[in-house]
């Protein structure tokens, strides 16, 4: 049991949020443990995510994850927020104390490096020059838990350049901003690729690269989570490149959350990965 009064509630604020899946990362921790709680979705359109927001902790809720498009919202109307939330402008996690009213955090870069070092055992940042594909929401978080893990350097290439200077400009002067028709070129020496645009997706553009310059010692991840493999980790394998996708990275930016509301922290396990697979 916790020390609330009450069964303590948490739940994932968005708009849609049917497809969320983590009630099911939530719901399987809260059974494994044995704990009392419950993590449910929560559908909030745009002009009414201010009073949700504000009715959240008399209904008993103790936070509450945020996703589209109300991240940059969440970060605002919040009475406290961590260094790394400041950073990014966004929180994508919130904790509700009676003390200290809404507190701000974003986990999304700690999701990404752990799930990097879950996949690949020895995962060393200093290992050589990292190349970031995209410059939308998902990087910045990235590009940022990159620089402060020790990456030596780190490339950003994105179809509309503007766009990835803006990144750089705003969160991290030391990035060296690329041109799109450079993109083949820059993996070459790349210790680790990050995909983060929406390349062979459903509804996206093609797959357009060949990976012709990444080199077989190379990491390669994609943080969109897909069933399967998505279209620039099969081109990646097939240079020879280890392979991460963005599954663990869901599993392991919900691990900080889960702790703060329900007092035991998590393990991102098979068990886990099947569950919500399932």
């Amino acid at each position: 049991m916790t020390e609330h009064e009450t069964i303590p509630l948490a739940g994932v604020i968005g708009w849609p949020i049917a497809h969320s899946l983590s009630p099911k990362v939530h719901g399987h921790w809260l059974a494994r443990y044995g704990l009392a709680g419950a993590y449910v979705p929560l559908g909030v359109r745009e002009g009414d995510f201010g009073s949700a927001l504000a009715a959240l902790p008399k209904l008993g809720f103790v936070g509450a994850n945020v996703t589209m498009p109300h991240k940059e919202r969440a970060f605002a109307l919040a009475d406290t927020r961590s260094d790394i939330a400041t950073r990014l402008g966004a929180a994508n996690t919130l904790v509700f104390d009676p003390g200290q009213g809404i507190m701000a955090d974003n986990t999304d870069g700690f999701g990404f490096i752990e799930n990097l070092r879950e996949r690949v055992p020895g995962w060393n940042a200093g290992a050589g020059p990292v190349t970031v594909l995209g410059a939308g929401g998902a990087a910045r978080a990235v590009i940022v838990a990159l620089i402060e893990a020790g990456v030596p350097e780190l490339r950003l290439l994105n179809r509309t350049r503007s766009r990835a200077e803006a990144l750089r400009d705003g969160i991290a002067p030391s990035v060296s901003v690329l041109d799109w028709s450079e993109a083949e070129n820059a993996l070459a020496g790349a210790a680790l690729v990050v995909n983060a645009t929406s390349m062979g997706m459903a509804g996206g553009p093609d797959m357009a690269l060949t990976l012709h310059e990444l080199g077989p010692d190379a990491v390669a991840t994609d943080i969109v989570y897909a069933r399967g493999e998505t279209p620039f980790l099969t081109a990646a394998k097939s240079r020879g490149a280890r392979v991460v996708d963005g599954f663990g990275m869901l599993l392991h930016q919900a691990r900080p959350g889960f702790e703060r509301w329900f007092g035991r922290a998590p393990e991102v396990d098979d068990a886990l990965r099947a569950a919500v697979l399932t």
